[in-house]
């Protein structure tokens, strides 16, 4: 059976404003993709609050179709541009749910009513019933290209309405549209932050959109419009800072309407150059392509099951895995960094870089399945700092660091790549890069350097930033990887630089408290109330900020307290909900707690790695629009759980050993890359299970090549050179296997 038919690209598209609870929830999109493709084209609900994708399940009319978004991200979000709406007769010329905009003159705007029941949503299609209009609208993608199907009802006014303003999270600032002919417009959309976007401004992001778009049929009558009023139709062109374009086909077409539109983020020239991936106007196969593409990249990853819930869970969250970083790179090869048209064939640049949430599993994942995908994305954080001398990029979009988030993840990406041997960039000028941010330099490559890190006397010398917990551990935790990263390069001296710096992260453990917590200027202690205080802490409280060492779980718990450090875990899980929008306890909906499971095998207990590991896959992760417990964050939520399923996490960013959980599947195969994995024993790794594991989940004892081992984890070059590796599992906890595990990740 194919692997894309189990996509429900459905699951967590409920944005702001829910029934549920006042936190946003999944805030994916149902909308038309490709793996890692450029276009990915949507309906749209709503404009404006914190509805990141445009689309809310939660919502019940549609104002359009756009041709770029983003899936799974808050903060206002982005993109949302060439908003395609079609009608029949005459309607406003507003859409009546654009909260960014004035609606002035008209009363019901051009929206529809829509349902669930008349919704189907795929991998590679979206369709749906407008039934104010009675048509039925369908979308599928290429790469570049979007492809929208409208059936109108018969002898209806035929009608398509452009909305070249809009932008998700807020408005584009300026619109240059040209009719070429009866059947063709072109058209460059201006973006910048003053127009809002991404945190309605904060994330600074600025970029130009150029489009071809292509009608089956000509069109009657093309008439641009601004501010709710029609212009002259003799107009051949119209630049505004609202345009918009009335299409009337009329009451004579035979046939669905077909509209094509490519894009580019470079010139029009690429987008024109975009819109030749694809000839005709050939609907179903366009469809039949997208299914293939996924089928084909599904093939890193196969799994067989009987429970059709975990394999729609599963497959879906390896989905959204793979729809980021995208590419950002024309047909030819170019690209554009903050409206610099650049080209570099060694690679493909990506852009939609989530650093802070991506970093913990989504591309420990993607090292796995998708090391090409790494690399790329290296290549990309590399040109960027590059070209801006600074560190590589903390959120990046577009080419833009958005500052989003604390901490260096991009430094954390980037040494990981490297400790596993993926390595086709200018590996000398990323170090460079990476150390140049962690000692917060002044000048690097004899320019101006501009460093993430905090310019703090406290951090350089004594690792710690004032009254910001979050932000110390992080950079701690960037510090270590570096020194990972340095010691693969033989740089001794920079690898016990960072590592002593890192051993720092004892200094911000107040024993009063019994937990972490924020320092003042003088080193001294901020007052905190509780374990369930959240000063200082980003996205977090102290108590689940207080587990963030994963470099040293077993040095963690000493200052602790062994004894209360387990029951500490415990406790912290137990009074937890596991599916929570938000819980003061363990908290998956957010990235902080992710990966604490199974800090249970670095302290001897493996068998409780394994039973809370499960309880989360279960309990954080269902179908529907509600399947999503938070944000998915850009394929980060969905990597945790295919990476688990497989029955692995790996706990620290370049300590490249991935611990051990009990699989969610009886039989799992990974495809490696030779280009990147050893392959030594195998171009599969394998993990099989001797008896069902949602039945037995506790491992009873595990080979690796037919050999026993009793370590908790496995090596990345373990898993990459092939092999099988079997499990033989039990209904009852085993406490005394896979007990072997590193007293620290420090070197002695």
């Amino acid at each position: 059976m194919k692997k894309f038919i189990y996509v429900d690209p459905t699951i967590g598209t409920v944005g702001d404003e829910q029934s549920e609870s006042s936190h946003g929830g999944g805030k994916t999109h149902p909308g038309a993709c490709v793996p890692g493709g450029m276009v990915q084209l949507s309906p749209d609900t709503v404009t404006g609050g914190d509805n990141g994708t445009g689309y809310n399940y939660c919502h019940s009319t549609i104002e359009g179709f756009s041709f770029n978004h983003m899936s799974g991200i808050g903060w206002y979000g982005d993109l949302g541009n060439i908003q395609v709406m079609p009608v029949t007769g005459e309607t406003d010329l507003r859409s009546g749910s654009n909260r960014e905009v004035h609606f002035t003159k008209g009363k019901e705007g051009w929206k529809s009513a829509f349902s669930h029941e008349n919704e189907t949503a795929t991998a590679g299609y979206y369709s749906v019933l407008l039934e104010r209009y009675g048509i039925k609208a369908e979308c599928t993608v290429a790469p570049h290209t979007g492809m929208l199907r409208f059936t109108y009802p018969e002898k209806s006014d035929a009608r398509v309405i452009f909305n070249f303003s809009r932008r998700i999270g807020g408005r584009a600032d300026f619109q240059e549209i040209r009719i070429i002919n009866d059947r063709k417009i072109e058209g460059k959309i201006i973006c910048t932050p003053k127009g809002g976007g991404f945190g309605r401004g904060g994330g600074n992001i600025s970029y130009n959109l150029h489009f071809v778009c292509e009608f089956s049929s000509p069109a009657k009558k093309l008439q641009f419009f601004a501010n709710e009023e029609l212009k002259p139709a003799v107009l051949k062109s119209f630049a505004h800072k609202d345009a918009g374009l009335l299409a009337v086909f009329g009451e004579d077409l035979k046939e669905p309407l077909l509209i094509k539109c490519s894009v580019s983020y470079t010139d029009i020239e690429g987008a024109r150059l975009n819109f030749t991936e694809t000839e005709g106007f050939n609907f179903e196969k366009m469809k039949e392509n997208a299914e293939n593409m996924w089928e084909k990249v599904f093939s890193c990853v196969d799994v067989e099951g009987n429970d059709e819930t975990d394999l729609k869970i599963f497959y879906t969250c390896l989905y959204h895995t793979l729809l980021d970083p995208r590419s950002a790179t024309d047909i030819d090869g170019r690209f554009s960094v903050e409206c610099e048209i650049l080209k570099d064939d060694s690679y493909t640049h990506r852009t939609v870089f989530s650093g802070w949430d991506v970093y913990r599993s989504e591309f420990p994942l993607l090292t796995l399945i998708r090391p090409d995908m790494v690399n790329d994305e290296v290549n990309s954080l590399l040109k960027i700092a590059e070209m801006k001398n600074s560190s590589f990029p903390q959120w990046e979009l577009l080419g833009i660091n958005a500052g989003c988030m604390v901490g260096d993840p991009g430094l954390i990406v980037v040494s990981d790549a490297y400790v596993k041997g993926i390595r086709n960039y200018d590996t000398d000028k990323a170090y460079e890069i990476a150390r140049a941010s962690a000692l917060c330099e002044k000048e690097l490559f004899g320019k101006e350097f501009h460093s993430v890190h905090p310019d703090r006397e406290q951090y350089i010398n004594e690792a710690f930033v004032p009254k910001k917990l979050s932000d110390t551990l992080e950079f701690l935790l960037a510090d270590y990887t570096l020194s990972r990263f340095a010691e693969a390069r033989g740089k001794e001296d920079d690898a016990r630089l960072f590592e002593e710096r890192t051993k720092k992260y004892k200094e911000n453990f107040n024993p009063l408290l019994g937990f972490m917590a924020p320092r003042k200027e003088n080193g001294k202690f901020l007052w905190i109330w509780g374990r369930y205080d959240d000063n200082c802490c980003v996205e977090s409280n102290i108590f689940q900020q207080s587990w963030f060492v994963p470099y040293d779980v077993k040095g963690l718990s000493r200052l602790f307290g062994e004894k209360r450090t387990v029951k500490l875990l415990e406790t912290f899980f137990k009074k937890a909900n596991l599916g929570a929008l938000w819980s003061e306890d363990y908290n998956h909906s957010n990235e902080p707690c992710h990966n604490i499971t199974h800090y249970f095998s670095m302290l001897g207990l493996a068998h409780r790695t394994q039973y809370w590991t499960r309880r989360v896959q279960k309990e954080a992760y269902r179908t529907g629009a509600f399947g999503f417990c938070g944000n998915e964050d850009v394929g980060q939520l969905s990597a945790w759980y295919v990476l688990s399923a497989l029955g692995f996490a790996q706990l620290c960013p370049a300590e490249p050993s991935y611990f051990i959980n009990t699989p969610l599947f009886r039989k799992a195969s990974i495809k490696l890359d030779s280009t990147y994995h050893s392959c030594k024993v195998s171009d599969t790794f394998t993990v099989l299970c001797d008896k069902e594991p949602l039945r037995y989940p506790y491992i009873e004892k595990a080979f690796l090549n037919g050999k026993e081992i009793t370590r908790a984890y496995l090596t990345y070059e373990e898993i990459t050179a092939g092999g099988v590796f079997s499990l033989s599992l039990s209904d009852t906890p085993c406490e005394k296997a896979l007990t072997e595990v590193p007293e620290s990740f420090f070197r002695k």
